[in-house]
């Protein structure tokens, strides 16, 4: 069910029939859409059985200001049939509530469930939930789910302070780790600078959320490396999205995100919404398979991937996703050098002398980006190593300003979303 041949839109002929569960995705929303029912008749588009992918590309794509302006027309059930809201996090503007049946939830388990076979755990696991699972966010409560389905223990930890984690993982020797990967950062360093015997712990395996943990060829960066150089674990990546509903997770191999046919069709588009060649980096765009509350049809997530569609060494024949190389309204143009945030993260990660940090991009007086990053470092460093390390790696030396690890911890949280944000985009304007 979840290891389909059938090929990526991305690589799809014109002239090939839509797939039947994009099919069926497509004439559901048409029959229930107030959304899409507007837009169809706006572009006099109409759809019937036996589509064609030529006809299914005349569809307009959407993005997040559409489900901002307009988030209840989405809805395809009465209100009466909402089994549960949910929301985003506001990052990137106004917060977007996604509304979910019961068979969405369902669903919703079922793709986490697949989450949890690509890892290969068992029943005989115990696995450690260290993200938020309270505030109407997604992910802590799809992870719960998936593993009641799997028959796999969870403990709910949350994001409690990192004495507690390491206790909790102590005591009931918990052997998979949920949580975002600077998380599992701060615990170690709380349990090296507590003496705490990290040899005493049983965890083998982590799925890292809401960060990169490889590059471009997969080989995992820094911040994986200082997480396995201190514990004995295989690292996973996952990505996904309270919008879409469903996860691209690693296989132990870990080449890229495997995609789920079952629950989702996505397209690798350039800026005109034309396929980019295969193997190339574009925007990814996804629709929806099998939603029945707020189902999706071609919606831009802004994030810029690479789709792999050779089988992965795993066995498995289904196409992967790259890490993400950022998102596309997130690209820095600084003195002459084009940059994404990742790569600003994998730097700072690399340099053992911070604690923690923010990025800030700014515009100046001329109307050109300007990268500032708060870090608080270790006691003691030579701030010039510092910045000769960032010059080296980046070709610049951004704007640093020093702070205490509270101010850190209050400008990650300054927004009041339930996430920590690392970057902060002030501009008006993105490129």
């Amino acid at each position: 069910m979840f290891d389909s041949k059938e090929t990526v839109l991305t690589h799809a002929n014109n002239e090939q029939q839509v797939p039947p569960l994009l099919q069926e995705a497509v004439l559901y929303a048409q029959q229930r859409s107030p959304f899409y029912k507007k837009l169809f008749e706006e572009h006099q588009l109409s759809f019937e059985s036996g589509m064609f992918i030529a006809q299914f590309k005349q569809i307009p794509c959407i993005q997040k200001e559409d489900l901002q302006q307009h988030n209840f027309d989405f809805l395809c059930i009465p209100y009466e049939h909402i089994a549960e809201y949910t929301a985003t996090t506001g990052t990137h503007g106004k917060a977007v509530s996604i509304a979910l049946s019961n068979p969405d939830l369902e669903r919703l388990a079922l793709n986490e469930a697949h989450s949890f076979q690509l890892m290969e755990l068992n029943s005989s696991d115990r696995v450690q939930l260290m993200l938020t699972l309270d505030r109407q966010f997604m992910a802590g409560m799809a992870y719960y789910a998936g593993l009641r389905k799997s028959g796999i223990a969870s403990v709910r930890c949350g994001p409690a302070l990192p004495l507690v984690q390491l206790e909790t993982a102590l005591q009931l020797q918990t052997t998979v780790w949920i949580a975002v990967p600077s998380f599992i950062l701060k615990v170690i360093d709380y349990a090296q600078q507590h003496q705490f015997d990290l040899s005493k712990l049983a965890v083998r395996k982590v799925l890292c959320i809401g960060e990169n943990i490889r590059d471009e060829q997969f080989a995992m960066n820094s911040l994986a490396k200082r997480i396995t150089d201190a514990l004995p674990v295989q690292v996973y990546s996952t990505y996904a999205s309270t919008e879409m509903q469903t996860a691209f997770t690693e296989c132990g191999s870990g080449c890229g995100g495997h995609y789920n046919e079952a629950m989702i069709y996505a397209e690798i588009l350039d800026e005109e919404g034309n396929a980019v060649p295969e193997g190339s980096y574009g925007e990814l765009v996804i629709s929806t398979l099998g939603i029945e509350a707020m189902p999706l049809l071609r919606y831009r997530t802004g994030d810029v991937v690479r789709m792999h569609g050779e089988p992965c060494s795993c066995g498995r024949t289904s196409p992967r996703i790259s890490p993400v190389l950022g998102r596309k309204n997130q690209m820095i143009k600084y003195k002459g050098t084009t940059l994404y945030p990742p790569l600003l993260h994998h730097v700072l990660h690399d340099f053992e002398g911070i604690i923690d940090y923010v990025v800030e991009i700014s515009k100046d007086n001329l109307d050109q980006d300007e990268v500032a990053m708060y870090v608080c470092v270790k006691e003691n460093l030579d701030t010039t190593s510092l910045k000769e390390f960032l010059k080296a790696r980046l070709r610049f030396v951004p704007k640093l300003i020093f702070q205490t690890e509270q101010e850190i911890q209050t400008l990650l949280f300054k927004t009041g979303t339930r996430k920590a944000q690392r970057f902060i985009d002030v501009r008006k304007h993105v490129l």
